[in-house]
């Protein structure tokens, strides 16, 4: 049996606020509905989209957790954050971002991203890089997306703390880069 309008809108409205990181697409199915019509549900309710909800549950954490960084000095738009655990950003590439002559994004936005990752990532107050060993893999282009992720690999013998990136363009890997950071606390 079909469920009303108005009694849809409040299981979506449930769903969401216990489930943010649902897509429209699963809720659809869900439903048995349109993604159309799951999309006019969000609006008359006035739930944002996947990635507007994405990114204010990371900026609520963020706010709350995050020590080394403002939100606002990240490269790139942070999705996920486990301190001294793991972090992810995306990056779209945009014109400024690049070569006006040939649309190659310019290196040092991809190294930015994965160093305020592994920066932002670090629990404490003070985390500064003290050493990188970076590759980069394959060119970026303008209009791309660049998904860094970040992995604290552990602490080495002098005392600092191993972050590996690896940013990618879909599957494809585009930067590696090994990040020994100086933080206070160790």
């Amino acid at each position: 049996m079909k469920k009303s309008k108005k009694q849809r809108q409040e299981e979506l409205k449930h769903t969401i606020e216990t489930s943010p990181f649902t897509t429209d697409e699963d809720l659809a199915k869900q439903f048995g509905v349109s993604i159309q019509t799951i999309r006019l549900d969000r609006m008359e309710l006035s739930i944002p989209e996947l990635r507007e909800r994405i990114k204010s549950v990371a900026t609520q954490e963020w706010n709350e957790t995050v020590k080394a960084l403002p939100i606002e000095e990240v490269i790139g738009e942070v999705v996920d954050l486990e301190l001294d655990e793991r972090a992810i950003s995306i990056l779209d590439v945009k014109p400024e971002h690049v070569f006006s002559r040939n649309h190659i994004a310019r290196g040092h936005h991809l190294f930015a991203q994965a160093n305020s990752l592994a920066v932002a990532v670090i629990n404490d107050e003070l985390a500064l890089t003290a050493r990188s060993t970076i590759d980069f893999t394959r060119q970026v282009k303008l209009g791309e997306r660049v998904v860094a992720k970040a992995n604290v690999d552990g602490v080495d013998d002098k005392g600092r703390t191993i972050v590996r990136v690896q940013s990618f363009v879909g599957t494809e890997e585009v930067f590696a880069g090994t990040f020994e950071m100086y933080r206070s606390n160790l």
